[in-house]
């Protein structure tokens, strides 16, 4: 199994069980279904050797009784939503200037790969060019996303972002390729 790390956080962001496979217009975005949501209630915990009859509400079942819809890949990396004060996620503006600079940070682990091809100045362009299309289309959709991050929730790594498929009942999650190194385990 291989399990995918942000670069900058370190923070475990997905693994090779989700199927990623490069987005069709710009292969720099990976994208992998979520696998619906998954019902997840309070947890209770119960101490070794504890008798549940003789505590006080122990015919209570689920924690707090509170249910919580989250996706799959949410909880299975502890990813945790990003909001702002406000409590909605950060503005269009604001996401496009923390991505302006992970772009930087992506740029410096993707270099070599530049080396290593036929024709590095060609290859950097490229990568460039296709970045800055990733962003436009990011931007663009920004309405669309819910906003992720790892568990460290490091304010300089990467964000997960979630949209539906074309069904509108599918999710999916989108991660920069080049911000992931990959763990085998």
């Amino acid at each position: 199994m291989i399990i995918y790390t942000d670069i900058v956080s370190g923070d475990e962001i997905v693994a090779d069980t989700f199927k990623l496979v490069p987005n069709k217009e710009f292969d720099l975005l990976w994208e992998c279904d979520c696998r619906k949501y998954m019902k997840r209630a309070g947890e209770d915990f119960q101490l070794e050797g504890a008798n549940p009859s003789a505590e006080e509400g122990a015919e209570e079942e689920g924690g707090e009784g509170e249910a919580v819809m989250v996706h799959d890949i949410e909880d299975q990396f502890r990813l945790v939503w990003l909001k702002a004060e406000e409590g909605a996620k950060p503005s269009k503006e604001d996401y496009k200037s923390h991505l302006k600079t992970y772009l930087k940070k992506l740029h410096k682990n993707a270099a070599p790969k530049f080396a290593q091809a036929e024709n590095p100045d060609a290859a950097e362009k490229a990568w460039k060019t296709k970045a800055a299309g990733a962003m436009k289309k990011i931007i663009s959709n920004w309405d669309n996303y819910d906003v992720l991050m790892g568990q460290s929730t490091d304010g300089d790594a990467m964000h997960v972002l979630i949209d539906f498929r074309e069904d509108g009942v599918t999710p999916y999650a989108t991660v920069w390729a080049d911000g992931l190194k990959e763990v085998k385990v």
